[in-house]
């Protein structure tokens, strides 16, 4: 697994988060309200992030339109990508799909501390043997399972991340501190 900063644009949207954030929490402490409001980064916004820094650190082309379930781009290389991306450090949730991808990216993004983690690089297979062959809604793939699975990828199966893309190194990684 490896760590890497987050782009300092991200970096730009937690500390506006963060003052949304603060200046609510002060209206409702002075309203006499026990309700802590997180505003927490999920959702479409938390996986459009991902997607973007899959291509930032792979190299990963975007299909255009968002037509194929369980496809969300295709490395430099020509495998069909997907793209899952947390931001509560639980495992990738997966939909019942025929169309299943090549290879797939799990990123874990702590905005708070402006890192993100690649927890999976690998083929999709190795990761969704997990799951059953037919369900309905969403299922989750566990943290543990993850981590499992990453350890059986070969290092030729692995997505190369791009030179130069986004810092690697933990000492180019910014202070949590500024962040907060």
């Amino acid at each position: 697994m490896q760590t890497f900063a987050l782009p300092p644009a991200i970096a730009q949207l937690v500390l506006a988060r963060n003052a949304v954030r603060d200046h609510y929490r002060r209206i409702l402490t002075s309203e006499g309200s026990d309700v802590d409001l997180a505003f927490t980064l999920d959702g479409n916004l938390i996986g459009d992030i991902g997607e973007a820094i899959a291509v930032e650190l792979f190299g990963v082309k975007l299909v255009a339109a968002r037509s194929t379930q369980g496809i969300d781009g295709h490395a430099p290389d020509g495998r069909s990508v997907q793209v899952k991306v947390t931001g509560t450090r639980r495992g990738p949730a997966f939909r019942c799909s025929e169309t299943k991808a090549d290879h797939l990216l799990f990123l874990d993004l702590n905005v708070e501390t402006a890192t993100g983690t690649v927890m999976f690089n690998g083929p999709e297979h190795l990761v969704t043997k997990y799951l059953p062959e037919f369900f309905a809604n969403q299922r989750m793939v566990s943290r543990r399972q993850i981590i499992d699975a990453d350890r059986l990828v070969s290092p030729t199966d692995r997505l190369p991340i791009l030179i130069g893309s986004i810092p690697l190194n933990p000492s180019d990684l910014r202070p949590p501190s500024t962040f907060t």
